[in-house]
């Protein structure tokens, strides 16, 4: 294989020596065939040089772009391993709140569910849906499982259903198809924990943005385990449909301003507690995918690194071997 290599580095040099005779005036073509000689030796270390000099640079470009990708990957790795720390941070805290949060949606379940509320099926229904997301991504399909299931019960009935969205990732994800179904989009959810008073601001524009619905949905993210979690839905009914209740009478005293301000107090709970639920069950998302994408990232590095060392000791043989090569033929 040397000896192969060796004549086709002097071939080369023929070659050169003879494109180069080849351009000279009339005059000076007729060289002898010591003149040929001398000519060679004297251009022949020139050519072998240059052709060095252009496989360097073709390898160091590939090696630099080698290690170019490879500080990113490392750079993008330091990045997911403190939003991972974070997250967990964030993930305790909403684990605790959570706990603490859960019995106002039972409490506000039950009442639902002992008076055995059901919309009116002759009446044409006018249905809600508010979203429960958050205006951060980067925490797995938590907010795309909200948008679909939206979209299914869009499907059924477009017509006489509106989308209240809390969170911008739902409102990003409906408006393309549904933009004229979203009645309107509450912002700034996500940077700090919910509290009571957010969930209240949101049922308050509920039940004053004009629409009057018969019933609807809370869609959300309920928190399973610290890697799962379930979109689920909770019912929502207006005063003229929980008035319309034959139930209601085991409950004394109750009249259409009691239950109006009940129906917005459990409203308020019900999005409290759901908003708990969807915090959490993000928080540990996203902390579950930034521990994939560090992990990604370290098999990636790992490869890189395999790559640029294969490449540099590719380049270094290489060059000892054109330059041997290239010596040996001028002996």
């Amino acid at each position: 294989m040397n000896i192969h290599w060796q004549y086709c580095v002097h071939l080369h040099k023929r070659n050169l020596v003879s494109s180069v005779v080849s351009q000279l005036p009339g005059t000076i073509k007729p060289f002898s065939s010591m003149m040929m000689q001398r000519v060679t030796a004297f251009l022949a270390p020139m050519a072998v040089e240059a052709t060095l000099q252009i496989q360097q640079q073709r390898g160091m470009a590939t090696l630099k772009a080698i290690s170019i990708r490879l500080k990113s990957v490392k750079n993008i790795q330091k990045i997911t391993q403190s939003m991972k720390m974070v997250s967990a941070a964030k993930y305790s805290r909403a684990e605790r709140e959570l706990k603490a949060a859960r019995p106002y949606g039972v409490g506000a379940q039950q009442f639902f569910e002992k008076t055995d509320i059901k919309a009116d099926e002759k009446e044409a229904p006018k249905k809600l849906l508010i979203g429960i997301t958050s205006d951060r991504g980067l925490c797995g399909a938590v907010h795309t499982g909200v948008a679909r299931f939206i979209r299914g019960e869009l499907g059924k009935d477009e017509t006489n259903t509106k989308v209240f969205c809390v969170g911008d990732k739902s409102r990003s994800i409906l408006a393309r198809l549904y933009g004229k179904n979203i009645l309107m989009v509450a912002n700034e959810v996500g940077r700090l924990p919910p509290t009571f008073l957010d969930a209240s601001r949101i049922a308050h524009e509920v039940l004053k943005c004009g629409y009057d619905y018969t019933e609807g949905k809370i869609v959300y993210n309920r928190f399973k385990s610290v890697v799962s979690y379930q979109c689920t839905s909770l019912p929502i009914y207006g005063a003229p449909t929980v008035e319309k209740s034959d139930k209601l009478v085991l409950y004394d005293s109750l009249d259409s301003e009691v239950i109006k301000s009940y129906l917005e107090f459990s409203l308020a709970s019900l999005i409290f507690y759901t908003m708990k639920e969807g915090a959490c069950s993000e928080q540990s998302s996203r902390m579950t995918a930034m521990d994939n994408a560090s992990k990604n990232a370290g098999e990636m590095i790992e490869k890189l690194t395999l790559t640029f060392n294969r490449t540099r000791q590719a380049v270094i043989t290489r060059e000892l071997i054109e330059i041997i090569s290239g010596a040996a033929a001028l002996d």
